[in-house]
């Protein structure tokens, strides 16, 4: 027996008890006649004490232990005389009768505290030591427990786990897809699900009923925080309901994950905004409702004052930011700089202080009167001792830029606190979504979801119009999961295919799988999937999934300790009956 108790189990209880213990070594102090050591694994900490007074050869043995050398060691639990009740094992240490190293390490690349001098490159091409750090290890422990409390939640509903296949075709939407050769079949090729869209929905043909699966799925796009080419979905399907069973039925779900892992309450029910809302209060479709500062429209009363940059705008917009009236002109200029950077794109930034006196000092001044600007501070509700800020140009692109603001407003002010959430169902978005560089329309989920019945008569005459059965659950600015309810009645799935452009052979070769299952019967059905990586990092208090998946890949899609991707043999190659093109570098 390698051990009878854990590193984070003794206490003062088990003084004078015999035990054995076994981990890693994570510090080291000699104090001359003593000897301590600070043994580690994935429960906690137990010190060990060494005399080189009762016993110098197994003191001067202790000595030559090195960082995160594995060791055993057996002794006697006794009371600290320096206690630390910081850890649960801190009111006790172990008097070593015995030592034995197990395994020897070299100094390790980096340390192994929660702050860790290891850059970000370092700590993912030595991840298997980097889990080693309790953060690190308790954002896993999380999301264990994120994984069973889901489970737990959706059995107790009769939903069942059913698992659906990892290589499949390739989706003619959404981001692209990573595809694998196939070696019986030359020249063809599987794909890796970007979600097991078709294949819940082919479940509620089968009459599963209620599905559920914690799913690996698979996109080939550019990555940032939130965002990895293999990550985790909570993927879920309901037949014979409409969308308030789907809102009420994962409103639960939530509402038990923030209860049960975090102790949080939400005490009324979680709110709803429409898509149109969202954009026009916020400029955004995942709002972070944690702070007011909403956007007000201005393009009725700004215009006509020979100030052609609003002249010739097609919007203009505005925010208060209460108590910064007060921001020097260098912070302004720094907000101005943000809001011109190339993602966001803004011209530029008007502003407007609301002066203790009550009167208003402008940007704008050679063009609004004092009455003018009277009219923008009531419209905010501007009080003495605010910033008005206001942009105008295209209208999408200059809700973008209030959107970004707004955040950045409320970053500097505290208001987004990582300890307060706010959930809310965003709904009603468009069904279709045009782009106007290929002239056409796209999904704007996919394209198996179910318009509005109020929204048909515009199905043929105006698709912009029309409405989806959608639904995103957004937290804290954060898109953490979406769905719809599903098109089950094949004429209106090829409505929707004719109106994404797609012809009879083209839906017949990607789809014609589902459409066939759709003769048989298919029940109304919808479903939601979230994005369980990010619902971890959010309960972590974290801004990045990364460090939250045991072994993630870095901002390039490589997995730096395995070095992948990488090339094939040739004699890989040559079985797969594939040839790389090598052309030169430009």
């Amino acid at each position: 027996m390698y051990r009878t108790h854990t590193n984070g189990e003794l206490n003062i209880t088990k003084i004078g008890t015999k035990v054995t213990l076994s981990g890693w070594v994570h510090r080291s102090r000699d104090l001359g006649g003593m000897t301590f050591i600070d043994l580690r694994d994935r429960y906690g900490l137990t010190q060990l004490v060494f005399n080189m007074d009762t016993d110098s050869g197994l003191c001067k043995q202790a000595r030559e232990l090195g960082r995160e050398f594995v060791i055993q060691v057996t002794g006697i639990v006794t009371e600290r005389s320096n206690k630390n009740l910081k850890i649960p094992t801190g009111e006790i240490e172990i008097a070593v009768t015995e030592l034995k190293v197990l395994s020897k390490s070299i100094t390790p690349p980096f340390t192994l505290e929660e702050k860790s001098d290891g850059g970000d490159d370092l700590r993912m091409k030595f991840r298997y030591l980097d889990l080693r750090r309790e953060v690190v290890r308790k954002n896993l422990e999380l999301r264990h427990r994120m994984a069973q409390e889901t489970r737990k939640y959706l059995s107790s509903l009769d939903f069942l786990e059913i698992e659906t296949p990892v290589l499949v075709n390739s989706t003619p939407e959404g981001a692209r897809d990573f595809v694998v050769p196939s070696r019986m079949n030359p020249g063809e090729f599987y794909a890796l699900p970007q979600s097991p869209q078709t294949l819940k929905q082919l479940l509620m043909v089968a009459g599963m009923d209620r599905y559920f699966q914690i799913v690996k799925c698979f996109r080939d796009e550019d990555l940032r925080a939130d965002r990895q080419p293999e990550f985790t979905q909570i993927d879920c399907e309901m037949a014979f309901v409409d969308r308030e069973d789907i809102l009420e039925t994962f409103a639960g779900l939530i509402r038990h994950l923030f209860k049960t892992v975090l102790g949080v309450d939400f005490e009324e029910n979680i709110p709803r905004m429409t898509f149109k809302d969202a954009m026009e209060r916020y400029g955004c479709d995942k709002p972070d409702i944690r702070f007011g500062m909403e956007i007000s429209e201005f393009t009725s009363f700004a215009k006509g004052k020979d100030f052609k940059v609003f002249d010739s705008a097609d919007y203009i917009g505005a925010i208060c930011a209460q108590g910064c009236a007060e921001y020097t002109r260098k912070q302004v200029d720094e907000l101005t700089a943000f809001v011109q950077k190339p993602q966001i794109g803004a011209k530029g930034l008007i502003y407007a202080r609301v002066n203790d006196d009550g009167t208003i000092k402008s940007s704008v001044d050679k063009f609004y009167s004092p009455e003018d600007l009277a009219v923008w501070a009531s419209t905010l509700g501007a009080k003495a001792g605010d910033m008005i800020f206001v942009m105008a140009g295209d209208k999408k692109q200059t809700l973008n830029a209030l959107n970004e603001l707004r955040l950045e407003m409320g970053s500097r002010l505290g208001l987004r606190s990582k300890a307060i959430f706010r959930p809310l169902w965003v709904i009603d978005f468009p069904l279709l979504e045009w782009d106007e560089d290929s002239k056409r329309f796209y999904a704007m989920h996919h394209p198996f979801t179910s318009p509005m019945e109020e929204d048909m008569e515009y199905f043929t005459s105006d698709p912009g119009k029309v409405r989806a059965k959608a639904y995103d659950m957004v937290i804290n600015g954060v898109e953490v999961g979406g769905g719809s309810i599903r098109i089950h009645d094949s004429e209106i799935q090829k409505l929707m295919f004719k109106n994404l452009g797609m012809g009879e052979e083209e839906v017949k070769r990607k789809f014609s799988f589902i459409m066939d299952a759709f003769r048989y019967g298919a029940p109304p059905h919808g479903g939601i999937a979230f994005g369980f990586d990010r619902l971890v990092a959010m309960f972590a208090g974290l801004d990045s999934i990364r460090d939250v998946i045991a072994f993630p890949k870095n901002n390039s899609g490589k997995d730096v300790m395995i070095d992948t991707p990488g090339p094939l043999a040739q004699e890989q190659l040559d079985e797969l009956q594939l040839r790389i093109d090598k052309k030169e570098k430009q």
